[in-house]
């Protein structure tokens, strides 16, 4: 690889890291091509790009950063065979890992990066799996804002849906 190409590799990972907030390490070395095949298109189904880098220039591009992106701790899991996953949502990559796992130990995660927070080791897995996206925070708040309008109404329902109904309702109560 010449010294153009590298820089050439080492921007677009940079501008892939500056436009990224969630992106993963991993480490697919053991498996077969066969197997490699297969995790690429579930990648590519789940909307993940997969590119197999030289930890190097991971590295020269990574230490380009702002210091503010805590980059920093990445640092040392960029060591053996690396394809970094690039992701919209922070769990997804961890999900399809598990889920691609089965009965494989590989891929591996060394890494990740969740809009400046870092995992490091596999071990981190299911904490990272069981991480709510965006949609789902958004969902969850929703669901807690609605609750009481919806408390309300099964209270008005359950007097028979008129107003007489619910007046008998809190008479009975208050005797």
């Amino acid at each position: 690889m010449t010294r153009e190409e590298k820089t050439a590799v080492i921007e677009a990972l940079k501008e892939k890291f500056e436009n990224n907030p969630f992106f993963y390490l991993t480490d697919s070395s053991t498996l077969s091509v066969e197997q490699v095949n297969k995790l690429r298109r579930l990648c590519f189904e789940k909307g993940i790009e997969m590119k197999v880098v030289k930890n190097t220039l991971v590295r020269k591009a990574l230490e380009a950063a702002p210091e503010e992106k805590n980059y920093e701790p990445l640092y040392e899991a960029l060591s053996g065979p690396t394809a970094v996953m690039f992701a919209e949502v922070a769990n997804e990559p961890a999900r399809l890992i598990k889920q691609f796992r089965g009965d494989n130990e590989r891929p591996l995660v060394k890494a990740a990066y969740i809009d400046t927070a870092v995992y490091i080791g596999d071990e981190q897995i299911e904490a990272l799996a069981n991480l709510k996206s965006r949609d789902e925070l958004v969902g969850d708040l929703l669901g807690l804002l609605m609750s009481p309008g919806a408390n309300l109404l099964g209270a008005l329902q359950s007097g028979g849906g008129n107003v007489m109904g619910l007046l008998k309702a809190l008479e009975e109560r208050g005797e």
